[in-house]
């Protein structure tokens, strides 16, 4: 999804929730978090605007109201986390990847984004970490990297 969001987060998202009327996908998701309960405001990229124009082209089925993934029990229910993870566990497991569940997606946008050069900050707030410290743990920044950081730079 190309953001911060926890899998709970995700897999509650109806389609209002990406696109309106007129099958346009919308500038930003908008959304009660599920563990917090805090309002977020998200903007959707480019890229992932036509992943979701493929996708509502694929499974749209007229009801703005319906889950965007949706449990095989019905429309009327989300899929539910284990199922998400049996899902992204094998297609990690068919192209070689190892050791991922749904808490990876999060993680990964998050190490991206810092990778990227977003102010450590910004994703402490979007990941709603209460310091820049838990944020830098959570993403894996270790001992070794700051010291490759500061020698780099050898003033």
């Amino acid at each position: 999804m190309n953001s911060a969001l926890r899998v709970s987060d995700l897999l509650n998202l109806k389609f209002e929730d990406l696109i309106n009327e007129k099958l346009t996908p919308l500038e930003h998701i908008k959304l009660k978090e599920t563990k917090t309960g805090k309002h977020n405001k998200i903007a959707i990229s480019n890229g992932v605007k036509k992943a979701i124009i493929s996708y509502v082209q694929d499974f749209y089925k007229g009801n703005l109201e319906d889950y965007v993934f949706y449990s095989r029990k019905g429309k009327n229910k989300p899929l539910q986390r284990a199922m998400a993870w049996k899902i992204i566990k094998s297609t990690a497991d068919a192209v070689g990847v190892k050791d991922i569940g749904t808490h990876s997606l999060r993680k990964t946008w998050a190490y991206q984004s810092f990778k990227a050069g977003t102010d450590i900050v910004i994703i402490q707030d979007m990941l709603n970490h209460s310091s820049a410290a838990i944020t830098l743990r959570y993403i894996g920044i270790t001992q070794d990297e700051k010291d490759r950081a500061i020698l780099s730079l050898d003033l």
